[in-house]
């Protein structure tokens, strides 16, 4: 079994940074492509960013938000910085494949909750 356990949420200032960390037990992340979505209050889930050995963004997020892997811990992280109250949302992390640049999670995180005030 797969697991995913996403950190780092909290709350923070507009203009702030958070690195949030997806640790994943029970496969090695070598093998997927590894992805980052987010849902805020009354919306549906929607992409961030993903890692399949190139990296890709949303437009929203594009130069602010990096994504990145370190396989030898199983680990995925998200860092952000220049939060704005609309990046508000739970982030999930997945572990998937990447077909024509759209990421497909198989495997997901329970949530980490980001909260940026004005």
């Amino acid at each position: 079994q797969v697991l995913l356990v996403e950190s780092g949420g909290g709350l923070v200032q507009a203009g702030g940074s958070l690195k949030l960390s997806c640790a994943v037990s029970g496969h090695s992340i070598s093998i997927y492509a590894m992805g980052w979505f987010r849902q805020a209050p009354g919306k549906e889930r929607e992409f961030v960013a993903y890692d399949d050995g190139s990296t890709y963004y949303s437009d929203s997020v594009k130069g602010r938000f990096t994504i990145s892997r370190d396989n030898a811990k199983n680990t995925v992280y998200l860092q952000m910085n220049s939060l704005k109250p609309e990046d508000t949302a739970v982030y999930y992390c997945a572990a998937g494949i990447v077909v024509v640049r759209t990421f497909s999670g198989r495997y997901w995180g329970q949530g980490s909750q980001v909260t940026v005030s004005s």
